[in-house]
């Protein structure tokens, strides 16, 4: 989730976002990392969009803050369009990370999916600002994958998570890693349609106002 400004003297559309993380695994270092990596991955097209007769550049400003021990209450009554909240844990019922639901304010982050690639949470970012995984999950024969694209799409040898692996087979699939944020990502955004307010502000996603307890591992066989 997060707000929108246009500036039309500076021709920019700023879209701002703030992340608070909570959890037992997350430190302040990587919050503001996981912010950096999320701004850099959705700045890196250097788009633009026409809003009526002016063209505007997009920037992403994301911040990341820790706040381990979070009261849920803030999760619960937050009115702040701008923020949005995740638990960070080493373990996670279903082995990944996830959001939710698609515009939305809060989710829940699988510590390894971080540690594997930066494009996890700029992936997860994409789902709270209104975008879904693509329909089409078999790209071979296509160029490099868009930041929605989720594990497990078939992918070009070059692109899997092993390039002598068979396709649809253990390592055979897309690497995240080599997910990136491209032209068409932000497009599906539709930041035209965004209705803009008497301050030039709008809002792109939804409160989905929910705070995550810990999951806990099943005990030890």
């Amino acid at each position: 989730m997060g707000e929108a400004e246009l500036i039309p003297e500076s021709g920019l559309l700023v879209i701002r976002s703030r992340f608070v993380f909570y959890g037992d695994a997350v430190t302040d270092p990587m919050a503001k990392q996981i912010a950096y990596d999320i701004e850099s991955h959705w700045n890196e097209p250097k788009a633009s969009v026409k809003i009526g007769p002016q063209f505007y550049r997009i920037q992403f400003e994301i911040q990341g803050d820790c706040e381990a021990f979070l009261d849920p209450e803030k999760v619960w009554y937050n009115d702040d369009p701008t923020l949005n909240f995740f638990r960070i844990e080493e373990y996670v019922m279903g082995n990944i990370s996830f959001v939710d639901g698609i515009n939305c304010n809060t989710g829940y982050f699988k510590l390894q999916n971080l540690e594997q690639t930066s494009t996890t949470a700029a992936h997860e970012y994409g789902h709270t600002i209104g975008l879904d995984h693509p329909a089409i999950l078999d790209i071979r024969g296509s160029r490099q994958a868009g930041i929605m694209y989720p594990r497990g799409t078939l992918c070009d040898p070059s692109f899997q998570y092993d390039s002598q692996a068979i396709a649809g087979q253990p390592g055979g699939t897309l690497d995240p890693k080599h997910r990136k944020v491209n032209t068409e990502d932000i497009a599906l955004l539709r930041l035209n349609k965004l209705r803009f307010n008497s301050d030039n502000k709008a809002i792109l996603g939804g409160f989905s106002s929910i705070y995550h307890e810990k999951h806990s591992a099943p005990p030890a066989q």
